[in-house]
C-alpha cells in the first residue's frame, strides 16, 4: 500500500491560491487513489499567499504544506513543490477541482517508458470558455508546428515527470501560468518523449485566476522564448522562407509590370537572408553550449 512512512516513490505536488472551497475535496480523492496503489507516496500542499482558509483545511488533511509568504504566481508555487519533492517521480495536479484523481495512476505509469506524462483534456470548462478555447487552440496550433509534433494539450495541469529531467529546466520556467506550457516545451524542443493521456476536464470550484489577455501574451511569449532558446531554427528558418518568398514573387510580379525590382522586393528579400543567418548563429550557439555541457558532465 502507499503511505508516507517508508522511502518516497512519487510526490503529488499541489499549488494552491485560495482554494479553501476545494482543497479538502482534492486531496481526499487523490489519497484515496494513491493507497489504491503500491506506490510509496507523499502529497505536497504548496500555498501561493492564500488570504482563506486554504492553508488551514489543507493542514487538517495530514498532508504537507510549504508557504509562500505573498501571492507568486503559479509557477513559482510549482517550482517550490518539485525542490521540495522528496520523490525520483512527481506527479503535479491542481487543487480546484478539475482534474480527475482517478487518471492519476495510468499518468504515472508512462514514467516507465516516458520521462513526461500528460493529462490532455478533451473539453474546456474554464472561465471566459470561448475566450480561452480560442487562444489556445491558436498558441497551440503554432507550438505544434514550431516543434513538429501534435500537441494534444499544451498547458494541462496535470501531469507526471521524473524529477531529475525536469530540474534541469527549472530555470526557465516562468513563476505565472504559462509554466506548464515551458514544462511541455522545454521536454519536447530537446527530443525528450512525452505521452498525452486523454482525461475528462470539470468546471473549477471557486472563483478563476485567469485573466484572458495578459495570461494568452505570457503564454504565446513561452512557445516563442523556449523553441527559440532550444531549437531556434524552428522559428527563426520559417520566417526566414516566408520572407524570400514573398520578396521573390513580389519581384516577379513587379519585374512583369513595371520591368524593374522596387525597394521593397530588396528590403523582402534581405530581411529574409538575415533573419535566416540569425537563426544559423544562434542554432551554433546552441550547438556549443549543448557540447560544454555534455564535457562538464
Amino acid at each position: 500500500m502507499g503511505g508516507q512512512d517508508a522511502k518516497v516513490e512519487v510526490s503529488i505536488v499541489i499549488p494552491a491560491f485560495n482554494e479553501g472551497q476545494a482543497i479538502a475535496a482534492v486531496l481526499q480523492s487523490v489519497r484515496k487513489v494513491m493507497e489504491s496503489t503500491e506506490y510509496k507516496f507523499e502529497i505536497l500542499v504548496v500555498d501561493d499567499g492564500s488570504e482563506d482558509d486554504t492553508v488551514e483545511i489543507a493542514r487538517t488533511q495530514g498532508v504537507k504544506v510549504v508557504l509562500h509568504n505573498e501571492n507568486r504566481g503559479s509557477g513559482a508555487a510549482r517550482k517550490t513543490g518539485i525542490l521540495a519533492a522528496q520523490g525520483e517521480w512527481i506527479l503535479m495536479t491542481d487543487g480546484d477541482g478539475t482534474y480527475p484523481a482517478e487518471a492519476i495512476p495510468e499518468i504515472l505509469g508512462h514514467l516507465n517508458t516516458f520521462p513526461q506524462a500528460i493529462g490532455a483534456r478533451m473539453v474546456e470548462k474554464g472561465s471566459h470558455r470561448f475566450l480561452r478555447y480560442l487562444a489556445k487552440e491558436a498558441i497551440r496550433k503554432t507550438a505544434s508546428f514550431i516543434v513538429g509534433r501534435n500537441i494534444p494539450d499544451l498547458n494541462s495541469g496535470l501531469r507526471a515527470f521524473r524529477k531529475a529531467e525536469m530540474v534541469k529546466f527549472l530555470y526557465l520556467i516562468p513563476d505565472g501560468f504559462s509554466c506548464v506550457s515551458s514544462m511541455t516545451l522545454a521536454f519536447l524542443a530537446n527530443n525528450l518523449p512525452v505521452k498525452f493521456v486523454s482525461i475528462p476536464y470539470f468546471r473549477r470550484i471557486g472563483r478563476s485566476k485567469f485573466h484572458p489577455v495578459s495570461d494568452t501574451y505570457r503564454y504565446f511569449l513561452t512557445v516563442i522564448r523556449i523553441v527559440t532558446y532550444f531549437a531556434p531554427l524552428n522559428v527563426f528558418m520559417p520566417l526566414c522562407l516566408l520572407l524570400l518568398g514573398l520578396g521573390l514573387m513580389k519581384g516577379m510580379v513587379d519585374l512583369v509590370w513595371t520591368g524593374t525590382l522596387q525597394e521593397s522586393d530588396i528590403i523582402l528579400f534581405l530581411t529574409g537572408i538575415i533573419i535566416g543567418a540569425m537563426g544559423i548563429i544562434a542554432d551554433l550557439i546552441v550547438v556549443q553550449g549543448r557540447r560544454r555541457n555534455e564535457q562538464d558532465r
